[in-house]
């Protein structure tokens, strides 16, 4: 298999970070490129990854794509979480792909994307297949890392989880189960490719029922509390959030509670043959993320 030259956009973020390590864990000979706004800082967190490389690349700065962009053969792609400006941001990022004549790219969607024209994801997947480029959408279910970040600040200091979601129900997957198949797919992309492929655990649960999981796992007295859209809005707004990180906080809670639970699928388990973590392995894991 020829060896690729692969950028990983988002290098330091939470899935990003994991796809690096999965690359170099998985055996291969690609040269792995980083792409970070802060080559320093991010060569100071990959200091085990000696082989890993860096490129300067920022989404809110356009003039950083050309030189990130070079000589790359494959690009793992995903949305940051403050970028709500699809249009401004990824048209002309994908515009550049293109004309860099990169015909790879694994994008991080999210599972049921293709039936949601309003969260971000879903013209971004659009964009991309106008594009032509070849792709393959990796679609995961819920976060379970969503516990210990986006909704961390909530479960430490006021012991709740506090959401629009009521009795929604989520699938649930570990974030290094993302990253594991991403690598393979980045590895073996044209098995793969122009593909929605679906990965999620196997537990379908509401919040209601994964606080009382926390609570009886690791000991915490973490209550859920279902607020509704316009509540939640003035909360996180309060609590600092920005506009865009909110509304699409309540996409992806809200619009849950209006659609069929969540589909479960065997790929990552026919694809790794392992299954993936469950709740409770993943909070045993980090049960000291739970505690102040």
């Amino acid at each position: 298999m020829k060896n690729k030259r692969i950028l990983v956009i988002g290098a330091t973020g939470n899935i990003g970070r994991e796809v690096v390590k999965y690359l170099f864990n998985y055996k291969n000979n690609h040269e792995v490129f980083a792409a970070v706004r802060n080559i320093d800082k991010a060569s100071y967190e990959f200091e085990d990854y000696q082989q890993l490389k860096y490129v300067k690349f920022d989404f809110e700065d356009i003039s950083t794509f050309d030189g990130a962009l070079d000589n790359i053969d494959s690009v793992f792609l995903l949305r940051p979480p403050h970028i709500s400006d699809v249009e401004k941001y990824f048209r002309p990022l994908i515009s550049k792909i293109k004309e860099k004549k990169i015909n790879q790219i694994v994008f991080l969607s999210v599972q049921g994307v293709e039936s949601s024209k309003i969260i971000p994801h879903n013209k971004i997947e659009k964009m991309i297949v106008d594009s032509g480029i070849d792709y393959i959408f990796l679609r995961p279910s819920y976060f379970m890392q969503n516990l210990i970040t986006t909704l961390h600040k909530d479960i430490l200091e006021k012991q709740k989880i506090i959401l629009p979601s009521g009795n929604a129900k989520f699938n649930w997957i570990d974030i290094e189960n993302i990253a594991e198949l991403a690598a393979i797919l980045l590895d073996d992309f044209d098995n793969f490719k122009n593909q929605g492929i679906d990965i999620t655990g196997y537990e379908n649960l509401d919040f209601f029922e994964i606080t009382n999981l926390i609570n009886k796992t690791i000991g915490t007295n973490i209550i859920f509390e279902s607020v509704n859209p316009l509540k939640f809005y003035r909360i996180k707004r309060k609590d600092g959030l920005n506009k865009g990180l909110i509304l699409v906080m309540i996409f992806l809670h809200f619009l849950p509670r209006f659609q069929s639970e969540p589909k479960i699928s065997k790929f990552y388990e026919n694809t790794c043959g392992k299954l993936p973590t469950n709740l409770k392995e993943f909070l045993l894991r980090e049960s000291d993320k739970f505690k102040k």
